[in-house]
């Protein structure tokens, strides 16, 4: 079994789902990992900013291993246990940015996983399917939710009820993805936007993505209200006075997150 966590630099971590042998698809073992690796994404204030991808270079991952899954006995109690084993696309709370670097297809619970991020980049022969339904079940974990959120509704309607995978170049078209790069410049081109955002001070990068997340589903008017409370906190902290005194001395700010 293996999520893998690495830090290759300051603020920066990877995310990696290291399991070749089942095209990077995830039992309850591995999904328990990845709940661990995205609370300590959360919860360390040193990780200014995450990356998450899959082993090898065919294969981002290919979501749930449905052995494992279908059929298998739960109480129903479990229904109710909303909290239990929280991941990114299940709801997990986590306001620092998250970069996907898909590396092959992204598929399933892959794709949710992906749909949950905020920048993605991908391999130009990388592939994207919500197939599901052609298993008779539904995709979970955010995939009927953040679709169609993200895409305009007949293209997303298509992909969840037909279940037929779409392109690289069809998926950067459609806005599912930041970049397109070749196969062997994904992780590079991911770390480069990663420096990039790490680079900025971390309590308004965070404070930026809780709010634009948020006013997706609260609405303009609390929108613009909660905008006006987190500019009023942001504006008397050091980090604030460190970008404007770095404006003023022509320099790069240096953030601490304070």
């Amino acid at each position: 079994m293996s999520i893998d966590l690495d830090v290759p630099e300051d603020g920066i971590v990877v995310i990696t789902i290291n399991r070749l042998e089942k095209r990077n698809a995830l039992d309850a073992e591995h999904y328990q990992a990845l709940t661990e690796a995205w609370t300590r994404v959360r919860d360390d204030d040193a990780i200014r900013v995450a990356i998450v991808t899959g082993a090898g270079d065919k294969v981002f991952s290919a979501g749930a291993d449905l052995k494992s899954w279908i059929g298998r006995a739960a109480p129903l109690s479990e229904m109710w246990q909303t909290q239990k084993g929280m991941l990114l696309n299940r709801g997990l709370e986590i306001w620092k940015p998250v970069i996907a670097a898909i590396n092959g297809h992204c598929l399933a619970g892959g794709m949710t996983l992906m749909l949950a991020t905020d920048l993605r980049v991908t391999a130009d022969h990388a592939t994207f399917a919500l197939s599901e339904v052609k298993r008779g079940i539904i995709p979970a974990n955010g995939g009927t939710q953040r679709l169609p959120a993200q895409l305009p509704h007949a293209i997303a309607m298509e992909m969840l009820l037909i279940g037929d995978a779409i392109d690289a170049p069809t998926a950067q078209r459609w806005g599912l993805v930041n970049r397109v790069v070749p196969a062997d410049r994904v992780m590079e081109t991911a770390l480069e936007l990663a420096r990039r955002v790490a680079a900025n001070a971390p309590l308004a990068v965070q404070a930026i993505k809780e709010l634009a997340l948020r006013g997706q589903s609260d609405g303009l008017a609390a929108g613009l209200r909660f905008e006006q409370f987190v500019q009023k906190v942001l504006q008397s902290t050091e980090d604030a006075a460190e970008g404007r005194q770095a404006f003023a001395d022509k320099r790069p700010p240096r953030f601490k997150g304070s």
